[in-house]
């Protein structure tokens, strides 16, 4: 009875054990895995060792002007053999101190080469020892991207690093806006998993190559909820040999330094009073000053200030249209800016001047 009771227990545990598990040198049974899995394997063992985990602490006054340190963590692309790494601009932005960790754990200390902060662009440089070759990643083409394809990000999402997360891409053409208030145009939406810690990590295709750079999530939570978004690689190839060689990017300078939106255009709020603008005769408020009895009164008229209505002809509706037409410039060339003023219609011919933020 004992005897057959064991035969039946074998028998059960022997049912329930999944082929897969069964030991090799039992029977000839192989693990097969799926085409899109092998594709996911072979990405990640090519790419991960390129993404490095980014930890800056910087300094912030509060109220009372008590200096108290601020940690923060990313993600960041080793995109060339000497150590130049590309990561997102409020990844490291007014850090004081960057420690960059390799896929190894070697912690190195890591220099600020330049930035876009209007594009959220940075861009990092370490020295590794010479005995490590360093990974990169390769750049691929954002423009082919259509949506529903495959892609993959490679992150350290709340410090646990280089995780792998896989998706599709949801949508095309979406716009961010920046800390500068700069729209980013042809963003990618993603439904990869995008958590605090991926920003500045790879967007990859099924090819490994790099397409996109993480940088933001849609979230009431903070956390991922399916929609997280990515700067086009397009727009960084652009953008990096002038931060390396210039440490930032040189723009075209019209000397505005704020607007306020209309339903007639942008009126000018304030003018750099050495700028281009300035110095072409455009007008911001007028400040007014009147003696009321002993008291003398100081106010602003903004009725005063010119509304910018369109740029060489072409209309302008807001900050960004104008933005995007100035960055098509080059210091030193002449923009005529259409405005409004009194109810008239102007032109006034303005050379621009240089900025580099």
């Amino acid at each position: 009875m004992k005897k057959t009771i064991s035969l039946l227990i074998l028998l059960i545990i022997n049912l329930n054990t999944p082929v897969w598990s069964k030991s090799p040198t039992t029977n000839n049974t192989k693990l097969t895995l799926l085409p899109e899995e092998l594709v996911n394997i072979k990405v990640y063992k090519t790419c991960n060792k390129a993404v490095v985990n980014i930890s800056t602490i910087a300094t912030a006054e509060d109220l009372f002007f008590n200096v108290s340190p601020k940690e923060g963590m990313g993600s960041g692309t080793i995109i060339s053999n000497d150590g130049y790494i590309l990561t997102n601009n409020h990844v490291i932005e007014r850090a004081q101190n960057i420690s960059v960790t390799l896929f190894d754990g070697l912690s190195l200390r890591a220099t600020i080469v330049g930035c876009d902060p209007s594009n959220d662009i940075a861009i990092l440089k370490i020295d590794p020892p010479k005995n490590i070759k360093l990974t990169i990643i390769p750049f691929g083409d954002s423009n082919q991207l259509e949506v529903g394809r495959k892609v993959l990000a490679i992150g350290n999402p709340f410090g646990l690093t280089r995780t792998l997360t896989v998706g599709i891409v949801s949508s095309l053409g979406r716009t961010l806006k920046t800390e500068t208030g700069r729209m980013i145009k042809g963003v990618i939406q993603t439904d990869a998993a995008i958590n605090p810690g991926n920003s500045g990590g790879p967007l990859l295709d099924s090819q490994g190559k790099m397409v996109g750079i993480t940088t933001a999530i849609l979230s009431r939570s903070g956390q991922s909820s399916g929609i997280g978004f990515a700067i086009p690689i397009n727009i960084a190839k652009g953008i990096i040999p002038e931060l390396i060689a210039n440490h930032g990017i040189i723009r075209p300078d019209l000397g505005i330094l704020a607007f306020q939106p209309t339903e007639l255009g942008l009126k000018i709020v304030k003018l750099d009073p050495n700028g281009p603008a300035a110095q072409a005769g455009l007008s911001g408020p007028k400040l007014v000053v009147y003696q009321q009895g002993p008291f003398t009164i100081q106010s602003v008229d903004s009725t005063q200030a010119d509304i910018i209505v369109g740029i060489d002809n072409q209309k302008i509706q807001s900050v960004d249209d104008l933005l995007s037409y100035l960055e098509k410039k080059k210091p030193g060339q002449n923009v005529t800016i259409n405005v409004l003023r009194n109810g008239k219609l102007k032109q006034v011919t303005v050379k621009l001047g240089v900025s580099s933020t």
